[in-house]
């Protein structure tokens, strides 16, 4: 166990997670390579045990998503020229990975795998909470915004004045 700690950094995870379908999701070449296995064999025992991984826990990327996670991702350059479509685990799937694959490695660090996850889920709800708090900013200072040209346009009348209208003369005018 204290061998997984020393290998493993959630921070090194972390880098892993990416983005796809707007889920956090690991590529199955990283997630094997976390818990020590070739990749063959993740995918192996993930065949063996479809049943635990349903749509939600994880999926096969299409070849548009795997050029724009190849491309993005520089550690992921051997997958450009793989035939395979790679599996993308969600935190889920990745548990449940590391249950099916049940090397002593692969459950020492699905406990990292988890922590990144969580972290994560963390650093993205405090950037909901600044842009919810820069949102009610933004209203703040449009209200502001209007009262403050209100208050130019009446200082503009104010300096410029128009001149009172000339009175009118009672009576008859032949003009």
């Amino acid at each position: 166990m204290a061998e997984s700690k020393a290998v493993v950094k959630v921070g090194s995870i972390q880098q892993r997670i990416l983005l796809v379908r707007g889920l956090k999701v690991i590529i199955d070449a990283d997630l094997a390579e976390f818990y020590g296995v070739p990749t063959r064999r993740l995918n192996e025992q993930v065949k063996r045990n479809r049943e635990r991984f349903p749509e939600d826990f994880m999926f096969r990327i299409t070849p548009d998503e795997k050029a724009e996670v190849v491309a993005s991702c520089d550690h992921l350059k051997k997958l450009k020229f793989s035939k395979a479509l790679p599996f993308a685990f969600t935190e889920h799937g990745a548990i449940m990975a590391a249950a099916v694959l049940n090397s002593p490695r692969a459950v020492d660090v699905s406990v990292f795998v988890v922590r990144a996850f969580v972290q994560l889920r963390e650093v993205i709800s405090g950037h909901r909470e600044l842009a919810r708090k820069l949102a009610e900013l933004e209203r703040r200072l449009s209200d502001h915004d209007g009262q403050i040209l209100a208050l130019v346009e009446a200082i503009k009348q104010l300096m410029d004045p128009k001149p009172p209208p000339k009175p009118r003369r009672i009576g008859f005018c032949t003009e």
